[in-house]
């Protein structure tokens, strides 16, 4: 009997061929692998480069600052676009308000710069006195000949050719107090009796309250709720009583809303969708949904909203977020959105990395202030919320609400600055371009030029 031991050649030995392209198929799986692997190896490093940008000291500075540029930059556009049809059918020039809002913003930038480089003490300082200012502001315009009266609300103060709102200042006054005020009784270990976190914040919030809500302005009204709410849920109010406030505030907005008839349409037009009449309390929401609805993904274009030419009541200031649904899309509205998210970020995180109380309660106050309003200015135009008469920060046309809130926004960066590590990056990156101009104005001056 004969073994045999010799073997045929590898290429003709059987399934050669198959092991051949089974390791062709396992060197393409590899490669593909390492390609996956390759890609999510490169997405980790990007995660980590991000988030080590956003560790930075002065992220919050930076976002904050550049934020409010872009929104600042949009609602001069969009008041452009919108208040010139008022003004020609009003027989003004079509670049008035656009003017008056341009001079506001203005005079509000050297301001939110000042406020920028300021002391939080000083800010504590000037507590008492703008409350003050405040209080005196609400007061006047409840006087017959001195308050102006607008659509059956009573808010602004005639100064020649302007006019100032007294309850935009009362929003900063009362987020300044309230964590002056918190910040005290903490240092003085007053807060472990929850009375303490009432009084006489609560009484000094019910006066303003009904101030405001003497000229029919419960937006407002309601922004002030929202402060005095956020100042309890940022110093630590013990859920319960947090609770017992929340219902019995809501219960008063519900009552003053019911006290008024024109609140009382608004509250069940806010369910009625079957009326579409040009005098019916839903014509300016049915309106406005027209408005974000034509524009589609990308919008008509800028200047070439239809709602504006007297169809959308209130174009150029409570619904402005409509026109800019119709002009820029549903892109545009995305982008807005968006800006207000990245500042309720930057604004708590500053509150979260202040160094002391009052920072950390005026932070994220102005914070929730800012961002809430636009969340209900945006609300009600979408008709997620019934319509409140609220500005959308920085955008509407307004001269008192915009230099109130870049106000507030100069505060903000303040306490950026003072971030754990911020104060040495600002010193590293030496002087500001504002600052190098004004030390190349006092070289001048040496010079006698």
């Amino acid at each position: 009997m004969y073994v045999r031991v010799g073997s045929r050649p590898a290429q003709d030995a059987p399934g050669a061929e198959d092991d051949e392209t089974a390791g062709d198929h396992a060197a393409g799986q590899a490669t593909v692998g390492g390609a996956v692997l390759g890609g999510l190896a490169g997405a980790g490093e990007r995660v980590r480069a991000a988030r080590a940008l956003l560790d930075r000291p002065l992220t919050s500075y930076y976002l904050i600052a550049g934020i409010t540029t872009l929104l600042l930059c949009l609602g001069l556009v969009m008041v452009l676009s919108t208040a010139s049809v008022a003004d020609l059918t009003q027989g003004k020039s079509p670049y008035r308000d656009f003017e008056v809002q341009l001079a506001g913003i203005v005079v509000g930038v050297p301001v939110m710069w000042v406020a920028a480089r300021c002391q939080p003490r000083l800010f504590r300082a000037a507590s008492y006195p703008l409350l003050t200012v405040a209080a005196i502001g609400l007061f006047l315009i409840l006087i017959p000949g001195v308050g102006v009266q607008v659509n059956g609300a009573t808010r602004w103060i005639a100064l020649g050719p302007l006019t100032v709102e007294p309850s935009e200042i009362a929003k900063l006054a009362l987020a300044v107090w309230g964590a002056d005020l918190l910040a005290r009784k903490e240092k003085l270990g007053m807060l472990s009796d929850w009375r303490h976190m009432l009084v006489p914040l609560l009484p000094g919030t019910g006066v303003l309250a009904l101030l405001v809500m003497s000229g029919h302005d419960l937006g407002t009204t309601f922004i002030l709720l929202l402060i005095f709410l956020a100042l309890l849920w940022f110093i630590g109010t013990p859920g319960r009583v947090f609770a017992g406030i929340l219902i019995f505030m809501l219960l008063v907005l519900l009552l003053l809303a019911v006290t008024e008839s024109y609140r009382v349409k608004r509250l069940t037009g806010f369910w009625d969708t079957t009326s579409a009449s040009s005098t019916s309390v839903t014509w300016q929401s049915t309106q406005g949904k027209y408005a974000l609805g034509s524009g589609g993904i990308f919008g008509v274009g800028l200047g070439a909203s239809r709602e504006k030419w007297g169809w959308l009541p209130e174009s150029t200031s409570d619904f402005i977020f409509a026109i800019i649904g119709e002009e820029l899309g549903l892109v545009g509205t995305l982008c807005v959105t968006a800006l207000y998210g990245g500042l309720a970020f930057a604004g708590l995180r500053v509150a979260r990395r202040a160094p002391d109380s009052f920072s950390r309660l005026l932070s994220a106050t102005i914070t929730v202030w800012i961002v809430g309003q636009a969340v209900v200015n945006i609300g009600a135009v979408i008709g997620v919320f019934p319509i409140t008469g609220v500005p959308l920060p920085l955008v509407s046309q307004g001269l008192s609400s915009v230099l109130v809130t870049m106000l507030g926004l100069g505060m903000l960066m303040s306490f950026a600055r003072r971030e754990p590590g911020a104060s040495q990056a600002l010193a590293a990156s030496g002087p500001s371009p504002g600052g190098r101009a004004l030390s190349w104005l006092r070289q001048g001056k040496r010079r006698g030029t």
